[in-house]
């Protein structure tokens, strides 16, 4: 049964390009010591620029997308290629082997795979997440609360155990990498969304 390994395989290797840290090399800076010492696009945000940070944002989602879709197309016959191959992209992304298993949170790749399986489930979600992330006046609640739902909603919608088993672990692992949020929140030292947005104003 080669379909398991291959789409796992396949989502852990396309996970495992880093657009962040590609630009980052690019214009010779090591994101690992910069800003929030993270692989992702919300460290590009914030340290080489809005734009940049904007595009690498678009690139993961893509990789997460291209990998579900991929896997799919490529076992059409085979019913958990899609979900294997976008849990393994998530995974990819936030232990990628070349770059030490050093990545980013997964936030942005748990976007593409979401969307690649069920845009309803995407669109709901996002609304949610959305809500929840003004309510508690955190952005990294929309990625957790999206982390937190979605094997549970997808394994729901599909009646199947196995899709919410298989998505369930790369869903905590997202969780658990925003520790350092959770960690500044309780410092009071975590950027909220009415900061930002004042400061955008602010800036204009």
């Amino acid at each position: 049964m080669y379909e398991l390994p291959v789409s796992l395989l396949l989502g852990y290797l396309i996970g495992c390009i880093n657009p962040a840290w590609i630009l980052a090399k690019h214009k010779k800076m090591e994101l690992r010591r910069e800003g929030t010492k993270n692989l992702g696009a919300t460290n590009v945000y914030l340290t080489i620029g809005k734009l940049v940070g904007v595009f690498v944002l678009l690139l993961d989602i893509g990789k997460a997308f291209i990998a579900v879709i991929l896997a799919k197309a490529l076992f059409p016959q085979f019913a958990f290629a899609g979900v294997l191959a976008g849990a393994a992209v998530m995974l990819g992304h936030m232990f990628p082997f070349s770059l030490g298993f050093h990545g980013g949170k997964g936030s942005s790749c748990l976007a593409g795979v979401v969307i690649a399986l069920d845009i309803k489930i995407f669109l709901v979600l996002l609304l949610l997440g959305i809500a929840i992330s003004f309510l508690v006046n955190y952005p990294w609640a929309l990625p957790v609360s999206a982390a937190a739902i979605f094997p549970f909603a997808y394994g729901f919608t599909t009646q199947s155990s196995m899709n919410l088993a298989i998505l369930l672990f790369p869903c905590v692992c997202l969780i658990l990498k925003h520790m350092e949020n959770y960690r500044r929140v309780r410092e009071g030292t975590e950027p909220t969304i009415h900061g930002f947005l004042k400061r955008s104003k602010h800036e204009k």
